[in-house]
């Protein structure tokens, strides 16, 4: 049995993480805000703390020496961190250097850190884009995670164990359907459900790597039971280039919608990139990880999941 402590765990990436943790009986606390996550995700089982990741009182009443910590507290929309960029900045650098302090004064294990594709910025063409490419952010949110990814493995080097992952497009069953500024499935998907027009923000050729949730625990828990994981940085995608129009396609199909189903055009949002894709080679070869779930495979559960919770 281990201990483990999840920032963010409150929400979609982070309860699911949890569960998995919960069910091979690990000890988890969580530690979130619940600024975007919501309590009825706690799973039962792990203990909660209500507290912020950008201040130091809220770390004090963590475990020591827990076997590790996976950082996934954030403010997760590049839209909405042109709102703010101080409090970006604020909940995503501040917030994870703090709680890097925190690990290494305190004994943890291993540290995992939720970075974002967002770091890569604009990336050419449609060839998937590898570790070791150019990094350019768009906007502040992606400043801010390519911030803290300087932080982790300077405190790598300094002795903490940490793997950065960027995952790409994460979907599946427990996306926040009610934020519409983050995650491009749910946000699509909303609208069908509530048998509202789609609007589309932005052009409909934008493209995205839209990887499972199942998937990125899949790759977390990996990375806690490999050495070679200890100082890297990996992609968590799929490889799978996706356009809006190809995607808008299968969720409507999906729920049963008519071909003709109602989107409405909108402005693009600032900072939004055209599309990137994931090169996945780095972490088949050291983790032997490789995406379980189609796109296909993926929204149809996420979709069941959704349509039984109304029924």
């Amino acid at each position: 049995m281990s201990s483990v402590v999840i920032t963010g765990g409150a929400g979609f990436i982070g309860s699911a993480l949890a569960r998995r943790l919960l069910d091979r009986g690990d000890e988890v606390l969580i530690l979130d805000n619940l600024s975007t996550g919501v309590e009825a995700n706690l799973p039962k089982g792990a203990a909660f703390v209500r507290g912020d990741v950008s201040r130091l009182s809220s770390l004090e009443g963590l475990p020591t020496a827990p076997s590790a910590v996976f950082h996934l507290a954030a403010q997760s929309s590049g839209e909405a961190s042109f709102d703010d960029p101080l409090a970006d900045f604020d909940h995503n650098t501040r917030g994870t250097f703090l709680l890097l302090q925190w690990s290494l004064r305190n004994g943890a294990g291993r540290f995992v850190y939720a970075s974002s594709m967002s770091v890569y910025g604009e990336c050419e063409g449609t060839t998937p884009v590898a570790e070791t490419a150019q990094l350019a952010p768009r906007s502040y949110y992606g400043a801010a995670k390519l911030a803290s990814e300087v932080y982790v493995n300077l405190f790598s080097r300094l002795g903490l164990k940490t793997t950065i992952f960027r995952p790409f497009s994460v979907y599946g069953p427990g996306q926040n359907m009610a934020n519409r500024r983050q995650g491009m499935v749910s946000i699509y998907l909303s609208y069908l459900l509530e048998n509202a027009p789609i609007v589309v923000k932005g052009d409909m050729e934008r493209f995205r790597d839209h990887v499972n949730v199942a998937d990125v625990v899949d790759a977390f828990l990996l990375a806690l039971e490999s050495d070679r994981a200890c100082g890297r940085t990996y992609n968590l995608g799929t490889g799978v280039r996706t356009s809006v129009g190809d995607l808008l396609g299968k969720l409507i199909r999906y729920t049963g919608k008519p071909p003709d189903y109602p989107i409405s055009r909108a402005a693009g949002t600032p900072g939004d990139t055209r599309g990137c894709v994931a090169d996945i080679s780095l972490i088949g070869r050291d983790l032997d990880w490789t995406p379980r779930k189609t796109l296909d495979e993926g929204l149809q559960e996420m979709i069941s999941y959704y349509l039984d919770r109304e029924a």
